[in-house]
């Protein structure tokens, strides 16, 4: 009885072990480098190299037309002022244009337009304004564009990945190895991960700078306010 009861647990080990066999790692086996399964994912992958580029050098080119636009004399409304107030008309254009910011040359050609109606120099300081944020949000589009994109290139790598495999698949016939299938499986997992990285990065970059053109659209609208008050301050005697 002993030794059946013995006979029948080594059945069971023997059993188990043959069931679960024990992984042991491969000495010298190849590591994962992000260089080499950059270039499994194909020419797609060139493509969102090429839209990220892009993207950044955009993101970057905008921070510093941006910050320069954001530069802001806390005293320029109270030196405009003075030269109104003193009859300096010419002084005060000169100053706008030494500024050089869309604020200033709102303010310019709102100091041109003095003398016709408040309605006549709203409108030129409001159409000048339009101008000076379409420049504010040059290439901003192209980001748009990017951060949407780059995804759907990235699934459609996936696709094309998928299809590559599955057509190697039916050409092996019986003959079906899992190296003939890693191509297209590398292409369809690599571009998914890359259009989403590129894709992500681009959306964050433009809604950053989004936010950016926003303070300095702000900042604009409000020297037109206090430009507009001047010009609606009673003439001191």
């Amino acid at each position: 009885m002993i030794k059946l009861t013995l006979l029948a647990a080594q059945t069971i080990a023997d059993s188990v072990s043959g069931a679960a066999p024990i992984l042991t790692p491969v000495e010298g086996a190849p590591q994962m480098n992000l260089w080499d399964m950059t270039l499994k994912g194909g020419w797609i992958m060139g493509v969102l190299a090429l839209l990220s580029i892009i993207c950044f050098y955009i993101f970057f080119e905008r921070l510093a037309v941006i910050r320069k636009a954001a530069r802001e004399d806390p005293l320029f409304m109270e030196r405009i002022r003075d030269y109104i107030r003193n009859g300096e008309i010419k002084s005060a254009v000169n100053f706008c244009r030494v500024t050089n910011t869309p604020s200033s040359r709102m303010i310019e050609k709102g100091i041109t337009r003095m003398g016709r109606p408040i309605a006549d120099v709203q409108a030129a300081i409001e159409n000048t304004g339009n101008i000076e944020v379409a420049k504010l949000e040059n290439g901003l589009p192209i980001m748009a564009t990017i951060a949407g994109g780059a995804p759907m290139l990235g699934f459609l790598g996936t696709v094309t990945g998928m299809v590559r495999a599955f057509w190697e698949m039916a050409n092996a016939g019986n003959n079906i190895d899992i190296s003939l299938l890693s191509g297209g499986i590398y292409e369809a997992m690599i571009t998914t991960v890359g259009g989403l990285v590129v894709g992500i990065a681009a959306m964050f970059a433009y809604n950053y700078v989004v936010t950016r053109v926003d303070k300095v659209v702000n900042q604009m609208e409000a020297r037109t306010m206090m430009f507009m008050d001047l010009l609606n301050e009673p003439v001191q005697k």
